[in-house]
């Protein structure tokens, strides 16, 4: 199970870093037409998302024991979404053998940050003020 789950990941992580550049070159982030902002199943589509990050991040709040690992979890799934989630998920699946459980997985606490979700809510804040910036009127 633990290497069908990593498979998984990798291709929801791949996948995504796919489609969102592919999105970036069709279009700026903050460049999303009045029509399609302000409509209503675009408006819901965004409550599922982020609601869902929330639901996933409690999962990450009980994993890891450390404050500031919780905060920039936080920040990295809140910035990048099921890229940052997937991230997350393949870390804590390597942290098992091959052959382990996936209850070892999702109950196993974390202490310590790491580099992962600092690295992560780095980015993604950084490509988040990068595309308001080039957004922005002159």
């Amino acid at each position: 199970m633990i290497l069908f789950l990593r498979g998984l990941f990798i291709v929801v992580v791949a996948s995504m870093l796919w489609v969102t550049s592919w999105a970036s070159r069709q279009c700026p982030l903050f460049a999303i037409p009045h029509a399609v902002a302000t409509h209503p199943w675009f408006i819901a589509t965004l409550f599922d998302a982020y609601w869902g990050f929330i639901t996933f991040y409690v999962w990450v709040a009980y994993r890891q024991t450390s404050p500031v690992a919780r905060a920039v979890w936080l920040l990295a799934i809140l910035a990048l979404g099921n890229i940052a989630m997937a991230a997350y998920c393949l870390a804590a699946l390597w942290q098992v053998p091959a052959g382990g459980r996936v209850a070892d997985v999702l109950i196993a606490r974390r202490p310590g940050v790491g580099w992962l979700g600092p690295l992560l809510a780095l980015v993604g804040v950084g490509i988040t003020l990068a595309a308001w910036h080039a957004s922005a009127p002159p």
